[in-house]
């Protein structure tokens, strides 16, 4: 997601359903538009209001902040950037009104911006507010973790300014992003960017979003965290936000692009309970939900309103090396091989999502040979309960110990907790001497317990930011901020950092794919688990639905209900 990807850091199951009393306004207009919706949203109503679900808070409305799926689907639709992508998973212009005017070789993108585009207040947007928001990204101060993704971009100095041992460290007035006028804005790059044909991909990425200076500067510390406290030029406003209930997006009448908006409210309500998303859809108040095996049967042969939908969103188990037992390699590689991963997809999800033996997901990206990426290694650390026994039983030889006491830190969510109880029971029958303890969270606590290592084994997801497998492998580098497992190793490091400014393709492509086997079939440092499918249940007059592939999951502004 990172993220994703889209990031990340992935990320939870999305479920999506009705918006109940979370948002729903109190006075005739809200009351009539969810009253329209529950009749299934015609044609003949004047305003176009679709009910969604969402199984999480929104964690950060800061866009430069947001590292979570939640919060980077919101950014999605509330701001924009220089770019957006289309359905197609292609960037597009956006808040610039032009390609840019390329300069030195290339390395120099000069952009000019729309002089339609406006924030919620009225006010321009101006180079500067790019100019700010994206030195606010480096900053050691925000400490974002999604800082890195400059570097990924090429941008000028981004390296230098987040390197506490270099000279220019938190110089950001340093970063290559300049403003030429209002209208204006000078991109420098460390490269030419043709050596990374993700580039505009990368900055449709809500980390590259605006920001408007004086506003931010107003509302200091309060600012994004509630739904007055941000500026919006995104295809939709946060009218209302209810924390921990749900949300309301309006339709932004001052968005330069308002004519092609389709839907005017989108009301998002948390809900995490299944059985509750099921019955409201099958009394008409939900307008889409995802669903699990055991809905699968009930609706898989009514092909009008049933779907699954194959995503690259990869999720594994987290085994965090300050743990005494997980930073034995032998412990690692039995918990990883001890538990049956088709018996999950297959029966437990039962959604499209198929067993992961990789970080990198299949029929992701292909390489310069135009091979899939999973080509050349294929699936990695596979073995049996047999042979994780064994090696089980050599790490615990090794920590002189006959038992191993672990948590898994786990969503909270319905389906998150099946699958974690069956890794328990998979994992305590198959290697002996284990007690594996559930710990679910909400998934906001769950990030931070994340971040502050706080934990054993996590269930964790990643979905890609761009379209590239450096979106996947370069989490685990030393010390980086989506590293969070205490995990090292200066090959894999400096495999990364080769790859990273490597402008032979096919060189890169090899580099990447060796540095996944090192992170999996040498160290075992995750325990790769499904690459995600979802199966949904949508009403017939629900069109036009984009899912992205990378950097967020959907962008409601195409959406439309007939």
């Amino acid at each position: 997601m990172k993220k994703s990807k889209w990031s990340l850091l992935l990320t939870i199951v999305l479920v999506l359903s009705v918006f109940l009393s979370a948002c729903s306004g109190k006075n005739g207009k809200d009351d009539k538009a969810n009253g329209n919706a529950s009749e299934g949203n015609g044609s003949s109503s004047k305003e176009k209001v679709l009910n969604l679900l969402d199984s999480s808070e929104i964690p950060y409305l800061d866009n430069i902040m947001a590292d979570d799926s939640v919060s980077l689907n919101v950014a999605n639709n509330v701001y924009e950037g220089l770019y957006t992508l289309d359905d197609k998973d292609q960037p597009v212009l956006s808040g610039a009104a032009e390609e840019p005017q390329e300069k030195d070789g290339g390395k120099t993108w000069v952009f000019k911006l729309r002089d339609d585009a406006v924030w919620s207040n009225g006010e321009k947007v101006t180079a500067n507010d790019y100019v700010f928001a994206w030195r606010k990204a480096v900053a050691k101060e925000t400490a974002t973790q999604y800082s890195f993704i400059y570097q990924v971009a090429g941008i000028l100095n981004a390296d230098k300014i987040l390197n506490p041992e270099d000279k220019m460290y938190n110089k950001t007035d340093q970063l290559g992003v300049k403003a030429i006028d209002d209208h204006t804005l000078e991109v420098k790059f460390a490269a030419d960017p043709a050596s990374k044909p993700y580039t505009k991909a990368v900055l449709s990425f809500p980390t590259f979003y605006p920001q408007n200076e004086a506003f931010v500067k107003k509302q200091g510390k309060e600012f994004a965290l509630e739904a007055d406290k941000a500026l919006y030029n995104g295809p939709y406003t946060l009218s209302k936000w209810e924390h921990e209930k749900g949300w309301q997006l309006k339709k932004n009448p001052k968005y330069w692009d308002k004519n092609n908006v389709k839907v005017d409210t989108i009301n998002v309500n948390v809900v995490k309970e299944e059985a509750t998303r099921i019955n409201l859809f099958e009394t008409g108040k939900a307008d889409r939900t995802t669903i699990s095996a055991e809905y699968v049967d009930q609706y898989k042969d009514k092909k009008d309103i049933f779907s699954t939908v194959p995503e690259s969103t990869l999720f594994f188990l987290r085994m965090n090396q300050k743990n005494k037992a997980l930073a034995n390699e032998n412990i690692r590689h039995a918990i990883d091989m001890g538990w049956d991963k088709k018996q999950l997809t297959d029966v437990l999800l039962n959604n499209g999502s198929v067993p992961a033996y990789f970080l990198v997901p299949s029929k992701f990206v292909n390489g310069p040979d135009g091979s899939d990426f999973r080509e050349k290694y294929g699936d990695l650390n596979k073995g049996d309960a047999k042979k994780a026994k064994e090696l089980w039983e050599k790490g615990l030889k090794e920590l002189g110990t006959k038992k191993v006491d672990l948590t898994l830190l786990n969503y909270d969510s319905d389906t998150a907790q099946k699958d974690a109880q069956f890794i328990k029971n998979q994992l305590e029958k198959n290697l002996p001497g284990l007690s594996l303890k559930i710990k679910p969270q909400p998934f906001k606590q769950k990030l931070k317990l994340e971040e502050k290592l706080d934990y054993d084994i996590s269930y964790a997801g990643w979905g890609p930011d761009y379209p590239d497998p450096m979106t996947f492998v370069d989490m685990f580098v030393t010390n980086s901020p989506h590293n969070e497992m205490a995990y090292s190793n200066k090959n894999y490091d400096e495999l990364i950092k080769k790859a990273s400014s490597e402008t032979d393709l096919k060189k890169r492509w090899a580099m990447m794919q060796d540095a996944e086997k090192i992170l999996i079939q040498d160290d075992a440092a995750i325990s790769p688990m499904y690459q995600r499918g979802l199966a949904y249940i949508t009403k017939p007059n629900l069109k036009n639905v984009v899912n992205h592939s990378f950097g967020g999951d959907f962008s409601y502004k195409n959406w439309d209900v007939k």
